[in-house]
C-alpha cells in the first residue's frame, strides 16, 4: 500500500508509527504477527525476510475486526518496494489496461456510501425476527382472549366498584409488560448461552454489550413497545366487557368474537409456511450450484503460494524431486490459485471485434503442466507444450471468452493483447474461479516465465498425510526458512458457499422456531378449547358419539384455518423467493413438490397438536363433566 494507506486505514498503533511506510524497505506488523515472530520483544527496528527481501519493522498496529474487509491481513508494506520487487507490476504501472489492482479512495464524511456486505440479509433476518416475535405476541393475544370468560366477572366487579376502563386498560397492558420484561431477562440469559454456538453457525464475533448504556435502553424500549403491542388487543377486548352482562354470565360475542382469534391463527401460520419453504429453495439452491460442473478436478489439488522465489529459480529440479517421492503426479506453476481469479486486463483485439467494445478478461498466467495439474477439459484444440517454443505467443480460450469474443471455429485464431500477436491453441470448458453463483467471466491463460501459485497434484495411491511431509522436506530444501503453508483446491472451493449456507442455517432454524411458537399456540387454544366444550362433548358422547367424530368435529376448525393459511402464504413465499433468486445467475427453480410437502407437513402439525387435547377431553367420562347439570 501506499504511505497514505495507513492513515485512510485509521490503524491504531501499538509500536512505532503510521508514517513508517514513507521508507520504501520497511513493514507495518500486525499485533498477531509480531507475537508470532518476536514473541514479547520489542520488534521495531528489526529485519524480516518479506519474499527473500529484507525490510525493516516501522511499526506494529492492533488486528483489524473481523467485520472489515482487510481482517485477515497480517502485515502492510509500502507500494514501492512491491513495484521495485515484482517486474510484472513495474511493467504494468500506467497500463490502464491490467485490472489486477485495487483502488483505496476516502470518501468525505458527509458523502453517502455502500459501506460494503450485503444489506439484503440485514435485511432478510431483521424481518423473520420481527414475525418471529410477532408470532409469539399473537400466542399472547389468543390465549389472553380465549381466557376472557374467567377474567370477565374480575372486570364487571371492578366496574361495579367504579373502576374506570382506562384502569383497566392499563391495568392489562401493566401485566403484559411486565410478562415482556421477565422475558427480555430470560432472553439475556439465553443469548449468552446460545452465542457461542450461534457464533460457530454464522462465523461472527458477537458478544452482548454489558456495559453499554445504549443497549439497555433499547432492550428495555424495546421490551415495554413489545408489550403494549402484544397486550393491546386483549386490554381493549377484555375492558370493553359490560358489568351487567357479565355478572348475569353472559361473556360471549357470538361467533364475532373468535373471528380475531382466528385471522391471528392463520397470520401465524402464514409466517411459518413462508419460512419452511424459503429455507428448502435456499438449501435447494446451495445444492444446485454445488452440483455445478467446475471445469477440473478438484480432489488432490494443493496449492502452495510460495514465500521464496528459489521455488521458480529451481523449479524442474524441484519437480524431479518430488516425482521421484511418489508424493505427486503432476505440478505447475500459475499466477493466481484456481479458486480465485483475481487477475484480469483489457487491450485484446480480434478480428470481427465491434469497434468500441469493453473488452476485461481474467487472464491466468501459468506454466506448461497446468493442465495436467488440474486437470481441465479441452472442448477445441490442445494444451500448452513444454517442447514447443512458439507456445510462448499462444493462448487457450474459456467457453465464455469465445462466446464474449464471437468467435466462430477460433483455434487458429490471432489475438493481439498488448500489441502483440497470439495464437489461440485451445477452448477449455469454463472453470469456475470465482462466485459459483455467477457466470463464469471470459478467462485468457498465457505462458508465463515468473513466480507464481505452485499447483501440486497428489498421487492417490498415497496418503494425503505422507504425501504433505513428503512435500514439506523437498519444499524445505529449495526454500530454507520459509513457511510452508499450503490449501487444498475443495476447501477453498467449499468457502465459497459458506454465506449462503449460514443463511440457510439461520433460516432453517428460524424456521423451526416459529413453527413452534404457532404450535405451541395451537396447543394452548385447542387446550382452552377443549375445556370450554366439555360439556358438548360429554352431551355428544352421551348421544352416541365416536371418539372420531368427536375428533374431526373439533379438529375442523384448525384444519380450515392451516389450509387458508397455506393459500395465503405460498404465493407470497414463491413471489419473494423468485426476486431472491433473481440476483444469481446460476439459480434453481422453485418446484411445486416443495408446497406440497410443506402444506402437508403443515398440516401433520397442526393435527398433531391439537389431537392430543381433543383426544384427552373426549376420552373423559361424560358422567364426570356433564355431573353438575
Amino acid at each position: 500500500m501506499q504511505p497514505d494507506a495507513a492513515e485512510m486505514l485509521t490503524l491504531n498503533m501499538r509500536k512505532g508509527s503510521r508514517a513508517g511506510l514513507q521508507d520504501p524497505a520497511s513493514i507495518l506488523l500486525s499485533a498477531s504477527l509480531s507475537a508470532h515472530l518476536f514473541g514479547e520483544a520489542d520488534p521495531i527496528g528489526h529485519l524480516v525476510q518479506l519474499d527473500s527481501i529484507p525490510v525493516k519493522v516501522t511499526g506494529v498496529y492492533e488486528d483489524l475486526p473481523a467485520n472489515t474487509t482487510f481482517s485477515n491481513v497480517s502485515f502492510i508494506a509500502p507500494w514501492a518496494l512491491y513495484v521495485s520487487s515484482e517486474p510484472e507490476v513495474k511493467d504494468n504501472v500506467g497500463n490502464w489496461g491490467a485490472n489486477s489492482y485495487q483502488l483505496l479512495a476516502q470518501i468525505n464524511p458527509n458523502s453517502e456510501m455502500n459501506t460494503g456486505g450485503d444489506i439484503r440479509y440485514i435485511w432478510l433476518f431483521g424481518t423473520i425476527g420481527v414475525f418471529v416475535l410477532l408470532l409469539a405476541c399473537i400466542n399472547f393475544m389468543n390465549l389472553s382472549t380465549a381466557r376472557a370468560t374467567r377474567r370477565a366477572k374480575e372486570v364487571g366487579i371492578r366496574k361495579a366498584l367504579g373502576s374506570f376502563r382506562s384502569q383497566l386498560v392499563m391495568q392489562f397492558f401493566s401485566e403484559s409488560i411486565l410478562t415482556t420484561l421477565l422475558a427480555f431477562v430470560f432472553t439475556l440469559l439465553l443469548v449468552q448461552l446460545s452465542l457461542p454456538v450461534f457464533n460457530q453457525i454464522a462465523d461472527k464475533k458477537i458478544q452482548l454489550p454489558w456495559g453499554d448504556v445504549r443497549f439497555w435502553l433499547a432492550g428495555i424500549a424495546f421490551s415495554i413497545f413489545t408489550g403494549i403491542i402484544a397486550g393491546s388487543y386483549p386490554a381493549f377486548y377484555l375492558s370493553a366487557f359490560r358489568p351487567v352482562k357479565v355478572l348475569k354470565g353472559v361473556t360471549s360475542a357470538g361467533r364475532n368474537a373468535v373471528l380475531p382469534r382466528k385471522v391471528l391463527v392463520v397470520l401465524q401460520f402464514t409466517v411459518s409456511v413462508i419460512l419452511i419453504i424459503g429455507a428448502a429453495v435456499v438449501f435447494r439452491q446451495i445444492r444446485f450450484t454445488r452440483d455445478r460442473p467446475v471445469g477440473y478436478t478438484r480432489d488432490g489439488l494443493v496449492m502452495i503460494r510460495p514465500y521464496s522465489d528459489q521455488l521458480h529459480v529451481h523449479f524442474d529440479a524441484m519437480y524431479r524431486d518430488l516425482l521421484q517421492t511418489g508424493a505427486v503426479t503432476a505440478m505447475a506453476e500459475s499466477s493466481n490459485t484456481i479458486t480465485r481469479g483475481s487477475r484480469s486486463s483489457g487491450g485484446f483485439s480480434w478480428e470481427g471485434k465491434t469497434p468500441g467494445k469493453a473488452d476485461d478478461f481474467t487472464t491466468v498466467g501459468v506454466s506448461s503442466g497446468y493442465g495436467k495439474a488440474v486437470r481441465w477439459q479441452f472442448v477445441a484444440g490442445r494444451d500448452f507444450s513444454a517442447t514447443l517454443a512458439t507456445d510462448s505467443a499462444g493462448l487457450i480460450l474459456n467457453e465464455a471468452a469465445v462466446q464474449f469474443m464471437g468467435l466462430k471455429d477460433p483455434v487458429g485464431k490471432m489475438i493481439t493483447w498488448e500489441d502483440r500477436n497470439y495464437m489461440v491453441l485451445g477452448v477449455t470448458t469454463d472453470i469456475i474461479m470465482e462466485s459459483p453463483y455467477e457466470r463464469v467471466k471470459q478467462a485468457v491463460y498465457f505462458l508465463m516465465n515468473q513466480p507464481g501459485v505452485v499447483n501440486l497434484r497428489i498421487n492417490p495411491l498415497m496418503s494425503m498425510t505422507r504425501a504433505l511431509q513428503e512435500i514439506a522436506t523437498v519444499y524445505s530444501r529449495y526454500a530454507p526458512g520459509a513457511p510452508f503453508e499450503y490449501k487444498f483446491a475443495d476447501e477453498e472451493y467449499a468457502r465459497k458457499f459458506s454465506n449462503e449456507e449460514q443463511i440457510g442455517r439461520l433460516a432453517a432454524i428460524l424456521a423451526v422456531l416459529a413453527i413452534v411458537i404457532s404450535c405451541l399456540g395451537l396447543f394452548g387454544m385447542a387446550a382452552f378449547m377443549a375445556e370450554q366444550r366439555t360439556k358438548e362433548i360429554g352431551i355428544r358422547r352421551v348421544l352416541g358419539a365416536t371418539v372420531l367424530s368427536v375428533w374431526q368435529l373439533l379438529s375442523k376448525e384448525f384444519v380450515i384455518l392451516v389450509t387458508v393459511s397455506f393459500l395465503v402464504a405460498a404465493p407470497l413465499a414463491y413471489f419473494g423467493l423468485q426476486q431472491w433468486l433473481q440476483h444469481y445467475s446460476y439459480r434453481t427453480t422453485i418446484p411445486w413438490w416443495i408446497f406440497a410437502i410443506t402444506g402437508a407437513g403443515a398440516l401433520l402439525l397442526t393435527l398433531l397438536t391439537v389431537s392430543l387435547q381433543i383426544i384427552k377431553a373426549t376420552m373423559v367420562n361424560p358422567v364426570k363433566s356433564l355431573r353438575s347439570e
